[in-house]
This record gives structure tokens, sequence and C-alpha cells, in this order.
């Protein structure tokens, strides 16, 4: 029997979880563990960058169910700290592994590179935003030590942070575990039991029920038992932005995006009309703005499951996880419902634009919506990307990715680089903004390095739509780039720019007929330009401004 390292151990245990790909940038802290990679099964993923190696993670871990990044001590580390960020908030399970000071140099010298206050400071910050955070400087607890971590990343789906010490990489484990230890109870039978009684009673005497999906349904692997009882119960369902694909969009129950501000106006009142609404899975942020939240809730007309917690009506249910809260549903004995009649989506108000008409994000995403296929994977950056997006119609589950609660810029380029090792079949096709791509655009060096061919569509407004539509000023104006020409800069990829409806047209079928390198479409975009999500999400301001004023 091979005796682990505790640099091998960890290296192991990532691939036995799925592990295939690590991203990350190199440094002195971690070279031993770059070293011990290179003959390990786990390939190395060379980013331009630490924070897009995190958004990468995310990613991956989004699509394959984990994902793992490696950088060095501080100055790789909290480079990381936004993108592990976004991971936690979302529930993405990455493994950020990092390296420190060896424990002997320590002892000689307090004042060593890259330490910010204290040899732990960096492992401190982390420990806010992942769900396990250790360092593993004794050989006779670090197997322990790790199985706690991965047991805490597999039970909550959210990020974990390891470091090793130099030093330590190479030391044997003097202790091997042969069971992996539980962050919780299991679930309470009875209770389990109990709630899906109630759930039961709940569907018997209701007329209107709606499934609200979100994304901790994928995040758990609860795909096959959603779409289960959606077609049991024959209910209708909705889903979250965050949670958009977490079923086919072109399932005969589904009817739309559900969140409050940017919904259409159809699914919005069909939602908000239910009398029994079945919550799985959906974080009830800011964004999602659930109208009917206070009345549904005070009325007990809400099931709402969460890896946080399970309540029904007016009970909560704190020993039952989620995962086997959702699976109790899908083969629970529950009430069949006759065919719902489904919301009519409304008709485009305008044609689409001429040939020869200024491209515009009516026409782009109008396009976009004929040209998706079941191997097209649409990841969005936050704005007028994310938000336009919710009218856009994905073929399969999996295929659309954004940071739709934490929403932050930045992460749709290096994204479809974690995509694209995650299921190489997929063609990304990336929704960014020219403030965004100015953020993590240079990533797409890695995509040519490793013959990756994401389409990236730069919707090019000079400046921050969103920011524009809640306070106008030349704050939000950002300087202008040509963007088409990064592919010159980088090496690779085909770059261009289109300024007419027939041009975007043209180009973007171009760059979906060659999957052999990236393409960059510098769609230019009148300033004031906006899509119907926008204009939505703009007048609903517009009227909760106005009844919030005294």
């Amino acid at each position: 029997m091979t005796t682990h390292t505790i640099g091998t151990a960890v290296l192991d245990r990532l691939h036995r979880l799925g592990v295939r790909h690590m991203f990350g940038i190199p440094g002195d802290y971690v070279l031993g563990l770059y070293k011990l990679m290179e003959s390990s099964p786990i390939q190395h993923v060379a980013t331009t960058r630490e924070d897009c190696a995190g958004f990468a993670a995310d990613a991956y871990a989004r699509i394959n169910g984990i994902g793992a990044l490696c950088v060095t001590y501080c100055v790789g580390g909290l480079n990381t700290v936004n993108a592990i960020a976004c991971a936690y908030a979302e529930r993405s399970p990455v493994v950020l592994l990092t390296g420190s000071p060896g424990l002997s140099e320590r002892a000689r010298n307090p004042y060593l590179h890259h330490m910010v206050r204290e040899f732990s400071t960096q492992r401190e910050v982390f420990e806010k935003m992942t769900v396990a955070a250790v360092s593993l400087e004794d050989p006779v607890t670090a197997e322990r030590e790790m199985d706690r971590a991965f047991a805490a990343l597999l039970r909550y789906r959210r990020p974990i942070y390891l470091e090793i010490p130099r030093d330590m990489v190479h030391v044997p484990l003097a202790y091997t575990s042969h069971t992996t230890s539980t962050v919780d109870e299991p679930t309470d039978k009875a209770a389990l039991r109990e709630a899906l009684a109630e759930v039961r009673t709940m569907l018997e005497s209701a007329k209107r029920p709606v499934i609200l999906a979100g994304a901790e349904v994928g995040r758990f692997g609860l795909h096959d038992e959603l779409t289960t009882l959606v077609e049991r119960l024959n209910v209708p369902i909705a889903s979250t932005l965050l949670g958009k694909s977490i079923i086919r969009e072109d399932h005969p129950l589904y009817v739309g995006v559900y969140s409050g501000l940017v919904a259409r106006d159809e699914v919005k009142e069909f939602v908000n009309q239910t009398d029994c609404l079945l919550i799985l899975g959906s974080i009830l942020s800011d964004v999602e703005d659930l109208d009917a939240r206070s009345a549904l809730f005070s009325d007990g007309h809400t099931i709402h499951a969460t890896a946080d917690r399970v309540a029904i009506k007016h009970h909560r249910y704190d020993s039952i996880l989620f995962e086997d809260f959702v699976k109790g549903l899908a083969k629970a004995s529950l009430p069949s419902f006759p065919s719902p009649q489904l919301p009519t989506t409304a008709k485009p108000e305008e044609p689409m634009p001429p040939a020869h008409a200024a491209v515009s994000l009516l026409g782009v995403f109008r396009h976009l919506d004929t040209v998706l296929q079941e191997k097209t994977l649409v990841i969005a950056d936050v704005g007028e990307s994310l938000f336009a997006s919710v009218d856009l119609h994905v073929h399969r589950r999996f295929e659309f990715l954004s940071p739709a609660y934490y929403t932050s810029m930045g992460f749709a380029v290096p994204a479809a680089i974690g995509a694209g090792f995650a299921d190489p079949s997929l063609r990304p096709i990336v929704l960014v903004g020219d403030g965004a791509f100015q953020m993590t655009g240079s990533e797409l060096a890695t995509a040519v390095r490793y013959r990756q061919a994401p389409v990236v569509i730069v919707l090019n407004n000079h400046g921050y739509s969103t920011e524009r539509e809640i306070l106008e000023g030349p704050f939000n104006d950002i300087h202008e780039w040509r963007y088409e020409r990064i592919c010159d800069l980088i090496g690779g990829g085909q770059g261009s720019r289109v300024a007419t409806h027939g041009e975007f047209v043209e180009t973007l079928g171009k760059a979906l007929a060659d999957p052999s390198q990236p393409y960059v479409i510098n769609v230019l975009l009148d300033p004031s330009d906006r899509s119907p999500a926008m204009m939505r999400l703009a007048r609903r301001l517009a009227k909760r401004l106005s009844t919030d004023r005294p």
C-alpha cells in the first residue's frame, strides 16, 4: 500500500472526487505541490491571473460538481478573494489549495516575504468565505482535517481552503483514516415523513401550485429528482435567474425565469397568483425580488427548502437535509394536477431589425435566440449581458452560467475557460459588457493556449449601463478599446467589429461554424440602448422608488 504524503493525499482526494484540472499560477510557496501535480492525473491549467483561476474553478465546479485552484501564499491567495466570495455566495464547491512559509523557516525568521500581518492571516481571511479553512501542519492530524474539510464541501456545496506549509508537502501522513467524518447528523426520518405529509396536505387543498427552482438543485445534483417531481405533480415550474437552465427550457411545464425585477410580465403575474408555492433551492435575494413573498409567507402558502433549512408554512424542520427532502418529494405519494393553463409568451413588439439597421440589444438577443443549439453554453456576465439573457431559451440543463446573485463583473470570460475543461463538448457563447471585458478579457490568452474556442460577444455601450439606469453621470463612462484587436495581442483567435444587425448576424454565423479558434465580436451599441429586460427593470425600480418616497 502506497504511503501518502500530505501533498499527494490532497491531490488523490481531489482526483477521487472528480477533479481532473487544477487552475492557477505557481509561486515559490506552492512549487512543491506543482511538482507533485506533474505526476498526478490532474492537469494544471495555467491562467494569467489568480482571480481568473478562481472564476474558472467556479464554473468548472458548477458543471463538474467540484472545482479546484492552486495559488501561492497571500499575493496569490488574496487575489482570489472576490472569486471565492462569489463561489461561497452562490454555493459552488471550489477547493482553494495554497501554500505558506515552512514551519521551520518561520521559527528562524518572523518576516518572510508575502506575509501580511501574521502567518495565519490568509487563512483567517478565508474563514469568512469558506465552510472549512485548515492548515495541514501536523502529519498526525492532517488526514482527519482533510476529512472534515471535504465533508463540509460536500455537505454545504461551498468552498473550502486547504493550506500546506511548503516544508510539509512531502511529509508522510502518520495516520490514515478509513472513514470520512460527517458534518451533520443524517436526516431525521420521522421528521422527513412528517414534512412530506404536510406537503401532501397543502397540495391536496391547492388549486394553482407552482414550483420555483433555484441553483441549489443543481449544486446538489438533483436535476433528475426535480424533473420527476414536476412531471408527477404535473405543475408549472419557473426558475430563478441564478437557477436559469436548472430544467430544460423547452420542457412543456416550464414557464420562464421568475426574477421580480426583470421577469416578463406574464411570468411574474402567473407566479404571483399561485396559492401554493414550492420553492426549492432558491436564494430569495433582492435580485430575485419575490413580489408575492410577504403575502405568501404570511398566509402559510409556501414550502421553502434550501441547503440551510426546510420550512413548510410556519414550521421549520432543522433535522432534514435538503437533498433528502427533494428526493423524498420525488418519491412521495403526492396528488397529480390537471394540465395547467400556462402563461402565453408575449409576441415581440418589434420585428427582427433589417440587415442595414444599427446593431441593437434587441436584435442581438433576438437573433441569439434563433441560433442556440443543444451544445451551446451561454455564460453571461453582469449588466445587460445578464438581464437581457432572461429572455433567451436554452435547450438543456447546465447551458446557462452567470453570477446572478453575487453579481461580480469579470466572471464570464474566465468562466468560459473552466467550463471548456469541465465539458469540452459544449461551445461557450460569452456575453460580456465592455466594462467587464476590460477587467478579465485578457484571460482569452488561456483559451488560445489550450486550443479552446469560446465566442465572446462584447456588448460595447461605452460604459456601465446598469449604473446609468440608477444614477447617470460621467463616472459611468469608460475608455474605448478596440476589443476585437485583443486577438492580435494574445496571438490567436479572430476579432471583428460590427455596427449593423446584418454584420452581427454574418459574423456570429461565421464564428459558430468555426470551432477551431476563439472569436471576439465587438458590438458597437448606442450608449442609450436598452434591452426589454432592462426597460422592465427600470420601470419597476421607478415604481418602487415612487412608492417608497414619503
